[in-house]
């Protein structure tokens, strides 16, 4: 394809319209879900639901309700839930919807008052206890619907890179991995100095990197390192695409790196970025310990009669031992006995060997779909992921946290450059973001990507959206063998 074939292709193709209907598609969902919210509070409060005696309110909230749902999803919208850029990605989104649900219960206790207005207390925990968690929930499943659609090759927005070649290189791989961000990569803006056909990974050079003319044809321009472009001419390109209906995003050379860690701090007219420090330190505090011994002893007492089911039939499957025991390294290279049940022939570590030469297998932890060694019980405990239960204790003893990367073998260990190391940094995890965003399908390069970000970029509302991402990840089995 020639240098024109490709801008003529970028120009004549339609815009997604979808994306610039998101919010109006939020905005009826939030007003559905509230007014739903709204009626189920007046239910409730007549049939005495969480009270002793039934209370009608269904003429007082008739008046109000309308002016306080009206109020609710205009407050969303003066915090900015219905902005294009929060769709999609991020916790952004929900952040500002439940302050503007917090901010709506205020202001309707306030003026409630202040106007010595009689309202039920009944209906108005009912409806925001029911009616923000209610709003999040319908929030997430449009961000689950919008992640199918671009899966599909909907709701994409058209994407042009300036910078070097090898620039755009780095933000195309991560536009092309994390497809559900809903960015297509069209073609690529370099310095006259390496304008060629395309670059080094196949993305198709269109222009040069201040050619604003190419740039309309795009949705969306991402400038990356590279683009030896002056501050001057940044600023007149930015008023040009203005006029244009075209998105600017700068993409800085800092990937990996947790928005949380992230500031940005105008100085004289410079905005200058600011990077915290990696924040695994934080995850051997005692917050994270006291949650992990709390919820291991919970999670052992509640799962017990599983233990009990499980652990007979592996013994009646070959009457082998129970449970399997393996030498693994867990936080600064220490070393302890990590416990499992066992879902493989009694001699499967001595077949090892052999299933290595087979495959070609050298480095890494190793996963093979259909292996010979896994018993027919042990792969019903291997796909809900029962066979790691036992490392409760193991989390209960201190060797491991509820969350954090998988604990690897001392062989791996030894091969670990100075960056992969840095898992050892935290405690190894029954869970982690390896489970919840793939599993056993991910290349071990993925595998290592996502441990390093965690330990890096560690929080404790990361551990627990992990645990609850868990429990669907294993619910639908997905890359587990």
């Amino acid at each position: 394809m020639t240098l024109t074939d490709t801008v003529t292709r970028l120009a004549t193709r339609p815009r997604s319209r979808g994306v610039g209907l998101l919010p109006y598609a939020a905005l009826g969902l939030d007003l559905a879900i509230m007014v739903a919210a709204t009626l189920l509070a007046v239910v409730g409060r007549q049939q005495g639901f969480l009270f002793h005696d039934p209370v009608d309110v269904s003429t007082w909230a008739g008046m109000a309700s309308p002016l306080m749902v009206v109020g609710w999803a205009t407050l969303t919208w003066l915090v900015g839930g219905y902005r294009d850029d929060v769709f999609g990605a991020g916790t952004d989104e929900y952040k500002r919807v439940v302050n503007a649900g917090l901010l709506a219960a205020g202001l309707v206790c306030a003026a409630c008052y202040l106007g010595q207005v009689p309202l039920s207390r009944g209906f108005f925990f009912l409806l925001f206890a029911v009616g923000i968690p209610a709003v999040l929930l319908g929030r997430r499943v449009l961000r689950r619907l919008v992640h199918r659609a671009r899966d599909n090759g909907a709701l994409l927005q058209r994407v042009l890179i300036a910078g070097s070649p090898e620039h755009v290189d780095e933000v195309a791989a991560v536009l092309r991995r994390e497809r559900w961000l809903g960015y297509e990569v069209m073609g690529a803006l370099t310095p006259a100095t390496d304008l060629s056909i395309e670059t080094a990974t196949g993305v198709p050079v269109v222009g040069n990197a201040d050619d604003v003319s190419a740039m309309t044809t795009a949705d969306v321009v991402f400038f990356a390192g590279g683009s030896d472009i002056s501050t001057r001419r940044m600023r007149s390109i930015v008023w040009e695409l203005e006029q244009r209906d075209v998105q600017l995003v700068v993409a800085p050379g800092v990937t990996e790196t947790s928005s949380d860690r992230v500031r940005v701090r105008p100085v004289g007219g410079l905005p200058l970025m600011h990077i915290d420090p990696p924040n695994h330190h934080a995850a051997g505090r005692i917050g994270k310990r006291t949650f992990d011994v709390v919820s291991s002893l919970a999670l052992l007492v509640a799962f017990s009669p599983l233990f009990l089911v499980a652990a007979v039939m592996v013994l009646v499957q070959d009457g082998g031992p129970v449970l399997f025991r393996q030498t693994r390294v867990g936080r600064h290279g220490r070393e302890f006995t990590c416990l499992k049940f066992r879902t493989m022939v009694v001699d499967a570590e001595s077949r090892l060997g052999a299933l290595h030469a087979a495959t070609g297998h050298d480095s890494g932890l190793f996963k093979m779909k259909e292996d010979p060694r896994i018993t027919r019980t042990g792969r019903w405990l291997r796909r809900y992921s029962i066979d790691e239960l036992p490392q409760l204790v193991n989390v209960l003893r201190g060797d491991m946290s509820l969350v954090g990367p998988r604990p690897p073998l001392p062989l791996e260990v030894a091969s670990y450059g100075d960056d992969t190391a840095r898992r050892l940094h935290v405690r190894p995890g029954l869970t982690g973001l390896w489970q919840v965003s793939g599993r056993s399908d991910l290349s071990w390069t993925d595998a290592i990507r996502l441990d390093l970000y965690y330990v890096d970029n560690w929080s404790m509302v990361q551990d627990l959206s992990i645990l609850v991402r868990t429990l669907g990840a294993v619910v639908g089995s997905r890359g587990a063998y």
